[in-house]
């Protein structure tokens, strides 16, 4: 009897040896294909765009020799023979390689893209790259999750009640963490709508100042007097912001005083007076000056011009500017201002017998 005639789980040892051969050669074929011809698509792609490039070579890096390994194996098993429990073990084995395999490629994709939009972000808004950060994570996580599920279904599990069991879990975690999931939640939304973002100065209630951070559960600020303000990111959605760092125009309104003693035709020309003022200044724009009432010890006059800048020492400049403007022509034009007097008079009678 010829010894390549002899069977083993019904295969001739000239099956086995075709089926070794071919899952060798299969193994050899990828192991090229992985270090050249991959190694070369990599650099071409490179050459069209440096980020594709890197990411088709951490793909291939990633890819493992268990997984070509299992591949080589799985080929050569086609030319055999093999009882239903071996075949089935192989291609459960098979799958579950391939599953991991998956994984790995999945998470350094995640990884590459978002650890290249964070490097875009940081330097423009660090507030959107500490949130990719977690997208970077969860996206990691729920990746995984999905691989672990499929593979327990492969084996047989039965993932609803596992899934179910996870979702109930889930909802205790939730609860029992909801404060800190509230903040996460909250700089998503500061991320997403951006009611402010880094180096904008805003007014959250009593506390102001300039916004150098925003994290995953607070917002750190730093106040006008030099201390930082950490505040949780959900008590800043559910109070009024202020955000005067996205002011346009500055709207300035101020009054002053002239005395009683003022004549009715000096009356009507200071509107005119202040009106040109405001105008000879550059970044302004008039809006009104009226005559607004009769004060204790004044006449009171009510003026409002906008500055066409958001900058507050631009705008207290040229309120400096006016003020001695008017100052000078309240002077030429003999109108005095008025300050808190009183006048007392005293009306005496003669005594009568």
């Amino acid at each position: 009897m010829n010894i390549l005639e002899i069977t083993f789980l019904e295969n001739s040892l000239m099956t086995w040896a075709a089926a070794l051969v071919t899952a060798f050669l299969v193994l050899m074929v990828l192991l090229i294909l992985k270090a050249r011809i991959a190694s070369a698509m990599a650099a071409f792609l490179r050459g069209i765009k440096e980020e594709t490039g890197q990411l088709a070579e951490g793909v291939i890096q990633r890819t493992r020799f268990s997984f070509l390994f299992a591949l080589a194996v799985y080929a050569g098993s086609l030319a055999l023979r093999l009882p239903a429990s071996y075949s089935s073990i192989l291609d459960l084995l098979v799958i579950l390689i391939f599953l991991i395999q998956a994984g790995l490629w999945g998470v350094w994709i995640i990884t590459f893209c978002a650890d290249w939009a964070i490097e875009l972000k940081k330097d423009k808004d660090s507030a959107d790259a500490t949130v990719l950060g977690l997208v970077k994570f969860v996206s990691k996580t729920a990746l995984w999750s999905v691989v672990v599920l499929v593979a327990l279904g492969t084996l047989g599990v039965d993932i609803t009640a596992l899934v179910a069991g996870l979702g109930v879990v889930g909802i205790a975690v939730a609860l029992a963490v909801q404060n800190i999931l509230g903040d996460l939640f909250a700089s998503l939304t500061i991320v997403l709508d951006k009611p402010f973002i880094v180096g904008d100065f805003i007014i959250v209630g009593d506390s102001m100042g300039t916004v150098e951070r925003v994290g995953l559960k607070t917002t750190r600020i730093r106040s006008l007097s030099g201390e930082q303000l950490i505040m949780p990111n959900s008590d800043l959605l559910q109070s009024r912001i202020r955000n005067y760092k996205r002011m346009q125009e500055r709207r300035v309104p101020f009054s002053i005083r002239v005395v009683y003693e003022t004549t009715g035709d000096k009356l009507k020309r200071i509107p005119g007076i202040l009106k040109e003022v405001i105008e000879s200044q550059e970044m302004t724009r008039f809006d009104r000056a009226h005559f607004k009432d009769y004060g204790n010890f004044s006449l009171n006059f009510e003026i409002v011009y906008w500055v066409l800048s958001p900058e507050k020492s631009r705008s207290m400049d040229i309120q400096q500017a006016i003020n001695l403007s008017i100052l000078e022509r309240f002077q030429k034009e003999g109108i005095e201002f008025a300050y808190p007097t009183q006048t007392i008079r005293l009306n005496s009678k003669p005594d009568s017998d």
